[in-house]
């Protein structure tokens, strides 16, 4: 018979094996890149592949991309970066984009921000953090 602390060693082992070699993170879905690959304007902060996004986010970068029509009255407007968790920059550097939330009565909290050098950062905490988006 395996002692009590066997399956909770093994179970802690695993989760441990997991964020090492899968980059797990706090936000389901979604990993932080290897520095390498980082682009200058996203060290020092999360990164996710876009290809890891919600489906909706992908949507919604594609609506930027083409130049909409935007579904939200508010999408492209000039993000003030308030909070500052964003590289300062001159106010109508950045903008906004709603990405949708299913099941969510309003614009919900998950946003796209892009930034006049081509930068895309993602946001699913309504501007508590940021993950630079590798496109």
């Amino acid at each position: 018979m395996l002692p009590r602390f066997v399956p909770r060693a093994l179970a802690g082992l695993l989760v441990w094996l997991c964020v090492l070699l899968t980059g797990c993170s706090s936000h389901p879905g979604t990993a932080t890149v290897p520095s390498a690959s980082t682009p200058a304007w996203a060290k020092g902060m999360g990164t996710v592949e876009e290809s890891r996004l919600p489906a909706e986010a992908r949507r919604t970068l594609t609506l930027i991309d083409k130049g909409g029509p935007y579904p939200y009255a508010r999408d492209g407007a000039v993000f003030g970066n308030v909070e500052g968790r964003l590289p300062k920059h001159q106010r109508g550097y950045y903008h906004e984009y709603t990405v949708r939330t299913p099941r969510s009565r309003d614009r919900g909290a998950r946003r796209v921000i892009t930034g006049r050098g081509g930068e895309t950062y993602y946001t699913d905490d309504h501007y508590e953090s940021f993950r630079a988006v590798l496109r």
